[in-house]
């Protein structure tokens, strides 16, 4: 995702939308299947997820990890997110040492010195937005520490409520002496403890004296209680979805602002002890937890593909690495990154991954050279592009290699490869819900020679921390598009993924899926999206539309002395696709407007039309209606049991609605 807001480049003010409502209702309108005719292959790689470390996705999302600066490198000059708790004043300090360093990772420190004995004074951090306290629940915990004494008297853990006045969990660490030593402990919450994030982790030591302590880590039960996993209500969010990919690392966040801040792959392996972390692309550094290894584990928990992105030279400074020598290191990087995916325990990568816990290979058949070289406007992608084309496909003749120079329009432009034509190219869209409705057959008419189209980046952004329901509106006519077109689109997905919701959480307006401390929810986005994912066949059916009702928008054209243009646009999207094994349909319609539609159904070449079936629809009053945080479910759909299907039937469509029908046919 561009640093800058995309969304700029399709720039428009909008004056007023003018709806004639009577005149929408009245039309006749009438959608014919035309079951007879074979129809083209829906790509079943269509929907997917793509994911960067941006709105604290990561560390304060659906990494697991609780405590915040765990390492102590958020900032240099102060212990950002640790203090002094104290319940009598005393003279005691902390302060940030680097004389001290674990290892070549943990090079930073918290010093803390203690100046009376007994359990008055503590270290408190603050996690997340606080700690999330839910009742009858483990937390796993860690940390190194040593101090300038001998003795073993024993440290307490606790998590407290932020005032100090409640202790929801304790446990008691002993053994801590002058040498680096890495201590566990676990910490339980009764069953009578009402859910709570207003709270703080402390440790007391119970011995004056001078503490040093680093890679402080507290951690929830996890999804499938995977060590160093994620969190279990946002993957179950994911789940949900039915994703069949997962584009990783993503966006800025592989490029990073410079070569020293790029995603570096190699260091996010092995124990979290032995991850240095590097500062991200979105004002806040990464802890590097969530590192290569737990990609392709969150990629096996979801049962979908990884598709994996490389670094290609170029970051986000526009600095880069012209093709030749000075590019090797790169290209045999990239190479290695791709061996650890998926060789086996005989290669230097694959022992190594072995290693780290996973002897099996990964699955992968798409790679992704770069991030967004489309703005690179040195002209450098083509020649990075074809030494990394020809590295990757003289060994992995397999694979299918993604171009991201921003597709065949990017900026209505075209940036051919000529001397090396990619398997598949990337584009990006951020756009209104108008945009994304007026130019939802975007695809229909696009050249069908060379590369298939990855929608790699895609949005309608109305709505603030996550999407309102006409952003769904906007996706869901977008997607109509695409699954239309998916002998092309073969793979599309959204982006932003996650958003946390606390306050300074969010960077980037308009994401699908938000969370703070405690809960998560989807957005009406999330939701367009979920019933494009879960409810479709292999085939596409041809699907012919007559008197499709239309709205009218009246555009300022800021380039041209405000001129006003009116511009019509339907107001109703559909897709239809079957199952060639059980004939089931799946018929999708959007309705945008604000006036139910009267549709006419005609099946031709239906052999026999089941009356029962389901439909799944979902509404909303106004198109500003949305899910937050304390009404996550405002807007969901809704599973109807139908008996009305026939060779030919009429189904009136809500206003501000998508709604799918599941028809079972011969």
């Amino acid at each position: 995702m561009l640093k800058l807001l995309k969304n700029s480049i399709y720039a428009i003010a909008i004056c007023g939308i003018l709806f004639d409502n009577q005149a929408l209702a009245q039309q006749s309108t009438k959608l014919t299947l035309q079951l007879n005719q074979p129809g083209i292959d829906m790509s079943p790689q269509l929907y997917g997820l793509m994911t960067e470390e941006i709105n604290y996705s990561y560390d304060g999302g659906i990494y697991a990890e609780l405590i915040r600066n765990r390492s102590f490198k958020d900032n240099n000059k102060n212990p950002d997110h640790w203090s002094l708790v104290k319940n009598v004043p005393d003279s005691s300090a902390i302060v940030l040492d680097y004389k001290h360093p674990v290892n070549d990772a943990l090079t930073a420190c918290l010093r803390f010195d203690l100046a009376k004995n007994g359990k008055n004074t503590g270290l408190a951090n603050d996690g997340f937005w606080g700690i999330p306290v839910l009742p009858s629940t483990d937390y796993q915990g860690s940390f190194y520490a040593m101090t300038d004494g001998n003795n073993a008297w024993p440290i307490s853990v606790a998590i407290e409520s932020a005032d100090g006045k409640i202790t929801f969990a304790t446990a008691n660490v002993t053994g801590v002496n002058n040498s680096w030593k890495k201590f566990t402990f676990k910490l339980t919450t009764a069953a009578s403890v009402t859910a709570t994030a207003d709270t703080r982790f402390v440790i007391r030591p119970s011995v004056k004296g001078a503490y040093w302590l680093t890679l402080v880590s507290l951690f929830p039960p996890t999804y499938h209680n995977t060590d160093n996993g994620n969190r279990r209500d946002i993957m179950e969010l994911l789940s949900a979805m039915s994703p069949k990919f997962l584009r990783l690392p993503g966006g800025n966040y592989l490029e990073g602002n410079m070569f020293s801040t790029r995603y570096n792959w190699k260091k996010t392996l092995g124990p979290i002890d032995n991850r240095p972390g590097h500062q991200g692309t979105w004002g806040y550094r990464s802890s590097d937890g969530m590192g290569l290894l737990e990609y392709l584990e969150w990629c096996e928990d979801l049962k979908m593909e990884p598709l994996l992105a490389v670094f290609a030279g170029y970051t986000l400074n526009r600095d880069y690495v012209e093709a030749g020598p000075l590019l090797k290191p790169y290209v045999d990087e990239a190479l290695e990154e791709i061996e650890y995916v998926t060789g086996d325990t005989t290669t230097k990568y694959g022992k190594e991954r072995a290693r780290d816990g996973h002897p099996a290979p990964f699955p992968l058949h798409y790679v992704e050279i770069g991030n967004e070289d489309g703005f690179d406007l040195s002209g450098s992608y083509e020649g990075r592009f074809v030494q990394f084309y020809d590295a990757i496909r003289d060994k992995y003749p397999n694979l299918h290699i993604i171009s991201t120079t921003g597709g065949k329009d990017f900026l209505g432009q075209r940036f051919p490869l000529t001397k090396r034509i990619p398997d598949v190219m990337d584009e990006h869209y951020y756009r209104n819900a108008f945009e994304m409705e007026s130019d939802a057959n975007h695809y229909d008419n696009y050249d069908r020679s060379g590369p298939k189209i990855f929608v790699g980046e895609w949005a309608t952004r109305e709505g603030k921390p996550t999407p309102n329901f006409n952003s769904a509106l906007g996706d869901a006519a977008w997607m109509t598009g695409m699954e239309r077109n998916s002998d092309l689109v073969v793979m599309s997905c959204s982006a932003p993924l996650f958003v946390n919701v606390n306050p300074g959480g969010m960077q980037w307006e308009s994401d699908l899926i938000g969370y703070n401390t405690l809960t998560s929810y989807g957005s009406p986005s999330y939701y367009a999206q979920q019933m494009f994912s879960n409810y479709h066949g292999d085939k596409v059916v041809n699907t012919i539309g007559e008197g499709i009702p239309v709205q009218l928008q009246q555009i300022t054209h800021k380039d041209s002395l405000n001129k006003v243009t009116p511009k019509t646009y339907p107001s109703m999207f559909y897709v239809t696709t079957r199952d060639s094994k059980t004939g089931r349909l799946y018929i999708k319609v959007v309705n945008a407007g604000d006036a139910a539609q009267n549709v006419l159904l005609d099946l031709k070449g239906a052999t026999s039309v089941k009356s029962s079936g389901k439909i799944i629809v979902m509404k909303a009053d106004k198109p500003e209606d949305t899910n937050t945080i304390t009404e996550p479910k405002r807007i969901v759909p809704v599973e109807l049991a139908y008996s009305g299907f026939r060779k030919s039937f009429s189904y009136s469509f809500p206003k501000y609605s998508i709604t799918v029908l599941q028809i079972d046919t011969k």
